[in-house]
């Protein structure tokens, strides 16, 4: 492990979904050097249908990690998450801010370049990079043989996943990672990923062979959050442990340094199942499986209740992410 003595340390977060905006706006108050590497295998929802329309890297990821990072007044932020209602037929569940991605996105042939425009005019604080400059298709293969393609689609098949893989949606080739990602990977003092679903928003960027082996030979500290909740059709009754083995088989390596794992108990019928029902039920702990990977173990309350769901608290992680980088010795 490596001692730390700088003032703005580097942190790169890999990651994609709802978990990621929440460590990149606690990171946002900090004093850190930060770089979001964003997945772009999202074919559900909005995103979905514009990356189909329009040709373009699916939007909505990276349109919460901009604002996640971004110091806009609350006015202008709601006016770029609103989402129109199902029932407004063309623009029906699209939100404005996927729709100016979009637009620009067309304007400069090039969703990376989008995501940099808006970045400066957002006033964003840090850099946001998609992990490949094309549109990705997520691949999933099951213990029984079967296979699946598709991120909305794989978690309802409710099979165990053997391993996933990325695709080049428009050529079907090995996809390559976008400008200035894997620089910013071997120039980190940190590489963090997660929290977010295991199988669709984080093994989707380390599939990317060339990102993948850059966080295995990055002399950063590579830090794993754990989710708090196992997640239907992808991590169902896994252990923390479970998480890490998935990760080290699909990369071929122990890669990951460290793990943070919450030990905070979610109360029983806590969780609004109606809401949130592709949660079932808390990660189990396993720290001996967590000492075979060898990865250090932290473990703390990370809990955070809000709106009858269960998430990760943004200033509990980042405070435990800037002990590790400025940390001593280990």
């Amino acid at each position: 492990m490596k001692t730390y003595r700088i003032r703005k340390p580097k942190i790169v977060v890999i990651g994609g979904g709802t978990g990621l905006p929440v460590i990149l706006k606690a990171l946002r108050n900090q004093s850190a050097d930060i770089t979001a590497i964003v997945t772009v295998a999202d074919d559900g929802g909005s995103s979905g249908v514009l990356r189909e329309s329009v040709k373009m890297s699916p939007p909505g990821d990276l349109r919460n990690v901009l604002v996640s990072l971004s110091d806009m007044p609350q006015l202008v932020e709601d006016i770029f998450q609103y989402r129109f209602k199902a029932e407004d037929d063309f623009l029906a569940n699209h939100t404005i801010g996927n729709l100016i991605i979009a637009a620009l996105s067309e304007m400069r042939e090039s969703t990376y370049e989008a995501i940099q425009l808006l970045a400066k005019f957002m006033h964003v604080n840090g850099h946001v990079y998609p992990a490949s400059e094309q549109s990705l298709t997520l691949h999933a293969k099951f213990e029984d043989g079967t296979e699946a393609s598709g991120e909305s689609t794989i978690g309802k098949f409710r099979k165990t996943i053997e391993y996933v893989y990325v695709t080049d949606t428009e050529t079907g080739k090995i996809p390559e990672p976008s400008r200035k990602v894997i620089a910013a990977i071997h120039e980190a003092d940190m590489v963090v990923l997660g929290p977010g679903s295991l199988y669709t928003s984080i093994l989707p960027n380390l599939m990317i062979e060339k990102i993948g082996q850059a966080v295995i030979h990055s002399p950063a500290e590579v830090v794993y959050i754990c989710n708090i909740m196992t997640q239907k059709g992808e991590t169902e009754q896994f252990s923390d442990a479970n998480h890490i083995e998935v990760l080290h088989r699909h990369l071929n390596h122990r890669f990951i340094d460290t793990v943070l794992v919450n030990t905070e108990e979610v109360p029983k019928e806590y969780m609004n199942s109606d809401r949130f029902d592709e949660y079932l039920v808390q990660v189990r702990h396993d720290f001996q499986g967590l000492r075979e990977e060898e990865c250090r173990v932290v473990s703390a309350d990370f809990l955070e209740l809000r709106d009858g769901g269960a998430f990760h608290d943004g200033n509990k992680v980042v405070d435990e992410l800037f002990r590790l980088v400025f940390g001593a010795k280990y």
